[in-house]
């Protein structure tokens, strides 16, 4: 908890904020704008000068957060003055004559993607569990995207065909995985982190396949996991995307980066495993949703951290397939085409 000398600069901070918000409003010419930054920024008597000579009386240990907080004020200060200033030296628009008679303009309101509001949706739901939201760079090396993740040199899926390639050694991310190695080089456990983001793959369009996606993935490395933590928290995951009442299988799998590895199947939610021709599932009645397995050891020492003493799952998961699924979506075009008739039927403020 902040103490209550840190509270009390917050409060004089948040208060300064106000001020300023209603004296730019009232802004309407460089005079005033100068007494403006004057009264907020003036080496003797300025209110960000006040501020800072307050800092001394701070203990050591709060000074960093409230020499934060001081930055954050000047920096929107100075942010402000900049564009009243523009504002000022802008020159003024001619009056326009509104003609009555002339029918109305329609103002349109921005909506989320549906993309972003599924993603967020998934996000939610594992923040709820205590893990943290991770990003990474989507022009990657070929260790993070491959090596370190346990991809000998002759996998197929570093085939140009299959990777797209700025240089031999840089390419476009394939998946998320590479922001695991990432966290995992920094940070020791424990470790409790989903990945969303764009990745690349060298696929024609069609309804299931695009040259750029969304993917999601999830790590969590610690002592004593088993697959029985990853059994239980994608179930928990899935019902809670899906509801309660959805079956969800598990198959054994393979992946370079986990062993034992598994995909998750859930029950047909187009034909709920009663239509023998059901184009979703091919009359399977399940629908493959996600990979996921016990991280390899190999990974681990790839990053430094102790097989013998940690260990842990990882998954992954297509946002837009996903997302087609529980929309259901026929074609996963839809969501690029920016057509605003389809975008805006997700919009449900």
């Amino acid at each position: 908890m902040p103490s209550p000398n840190l509270r009390t600069f917050q409060n004089t901070i948040d208060a300064y904020k106000t001020k300023l918000a209603e004296q730019s409003a009232q802004i309407q010419d460089p005079k005033a704008l100068d007494e403006l930054r004057h009264q907020f920024l003036s080496r003797k008597r300025g209110y960000v000068t006040i501020l800072l000579e307050e800092l001394k009386t701070f203990a050591p240990e709060e000074k960093p957060t409230a020499g934060q907080l001081v930055n954050a004020l000047k920096n929107e200060i100075q942010e402000r003055l900049e564009a009243l200033e523009a504002r000022l030296k802008a020159p003024a628009k001619p009056k326009r004559e509104i003609d009555l008679t002339l029918p109305g303009e329609k103002r349109y309101r921005g909506v989320p993607h549906p993309i972003r509001l599924f993603q967020r949706e998934i996000e939610d739901i594992f923040l709820s569990m205590g893990f943290s939201v991770e990003d990474g760079p989507e022009i990657e090396t070929d260790y993070y995207n491959f090596e370190a993740l346990n991809f000998p040199p002759h996998h197929p899926a570093r085939d140009d065909w299959d990777t797209l390639y700025i240089t031999d050694k840089l390419l476009l991310r394939t998946h998320t995985s590479p922001v695991q190695i990432r966290v995992m080089e920094k940070q020791k456990p424990p470790i409790r982190i989903v990945l969303p983001g764009k990745v690349f793959r060298r696929d024609v369009p069609d309804p299931t396949h695009l040259p750029m996606f969304f993917q999601l993935e999830g790590l969590v490395v610690d002592e004593g996991i088993t697959f029985a933590h990853l059994k239980g928290t994608l179930e928990f995951f899935l019902k809670r995307l899906f509801g309660d009442k959805i079956k969800i299988r598990f198959r054994p799998s393979f992946f370079p980066f986990t062993e034992p590895s598994a995909e998750v199947d859930i029950e047909c939610l187009a034909c709920g495993a009663k239509d023998p021709e059901c184009r979703i599932c091919g009359g399977t009645g399940w629908k493959e949703i996600l990979g996921s397995g016990m991280v390899d050891p190999q990974v681990f020492k790839n990053v430094n951290i102790d097989p013998e003493k940690y260990s842990g799952w990882a998954f992954g998961l297509g946002i837009d397939r996903t997302a087609m699924f529980a929309y259901g979506i026929s074609d996963m075009r839809y969501f690029f085409e920016n057509d605003l008739r389809f975008i805006r039927q997700f919009d449900l403020k």
